[in-house]
């Protein structure tokens, strides 16, 4: 399990990167089978708010695949990057084709975007060691699929397969990890800090030391979700187990 303070280290790392939550300047919905002119300028089909004024024609293959012809006539694919949407880097942008429910959009980042190489001031609740919780990891007899609630209003189906099982005060509790980051499963979880002390719709944790039977929940690495820092991510709520009757005075707090 990594040391409390590495994982700050590496959760401020990945939050100021260029492909963090920091820089997102756009996300614009558009449709498979079409061509559009991108840029910053009014007269683009699709119209950005960071880059050139005419940046390229971005076209959406029928099966999603994407690519942008630049002015210049040079055609740069968009390539895929491990756990991350389809991506191209081009002059001081990152550009993603991001699908949430079968619906893509493209997202795009700044990299010198001032706000992201500003300190992001994160906040933490004092460590808490008795909120390392050693939990047992239960398979579902069945697996099911759920729908999800997003921030904004979408939803999305996922496929439940576990839960985390732990004794609170006395209280039975069932965690279901509803999405899976590198390899591992990650809860999206409510407590009563909500709104207060920490982001009000959610916040993420990732399980450690995951074996057949058990699973470390350490709630000091509990996170604010990217929609936390960003308008242009999308992220989901929590399940009705994950919404928690209980206070968890550990993890991070709600962002300045």
């Amino acid at each position: 399990m990594q040391a409390f303070d590495d994982w700050k280290a590496d959760r401020l790392a990945a939050l100021t990167a260029p492909d963090g939550w920091l820089n997102l300047t756009d996300r614009v919905e558009i449709a498979p089978g079409n061509r559009y002119a991108v840029g910053r300028g009014a007269e683009n089909g699709l119209q950005i708010s960071a880059g050139p004024e005419h940046l390229g024609i971005l076209t959406l293959a029928p099966g999603g695949q994407a690519s942008l012809t630049t002015a210049e006539g040079q055609e740069l694919p968009f390539g895929p990057v491990p756990g991350a949407p389809p991506r191209l880097s081009v002059g001081n942008l990152i550009l993603e084709i991001h699908t949430a429910e079968g619906q893509p959009a493209l997202r795009v980042r700044r990299i010198d975007h001032p706000r992201r190489l500003r300190d992001p001031g994160l906040r933490y609740f004092p460590p808490a060691p008795h909120w390392v919780i050693p939990a047992r990891w239960q398979p579902l007899s069945v697996p099911q699929q759920a729908r999800i609630d997003m921030v904004g209003g979408r939803s999305e189906t996922v496929s439940l397969t576990h839960q985390a099982v732990f004794d609170h005060d006395g209280q039975r509790v069932t965690l279901l990890p509803t999405h899976w980051k590198a390899g591992a499963p990650m809860f999206v979880i409510r407590d009563l800090t909500a709104g207060g002390e920490t982001y009000p719709a959610a916040r993420f944790l990732i399980g450690e030391d995951v074996t057949e039977d058990s699973i470390t929940l350490d709630f000091n690495k509990a996170h604010t979700p990217p929609c936390g820092f960003t308008e242009f991510a999308v992220c989901p709520l929590p399940p009705r187990e994950n919404v928690l009757p209980f206070r968890i005075e550990a993890g991070e707090l709600r962002p300045d």
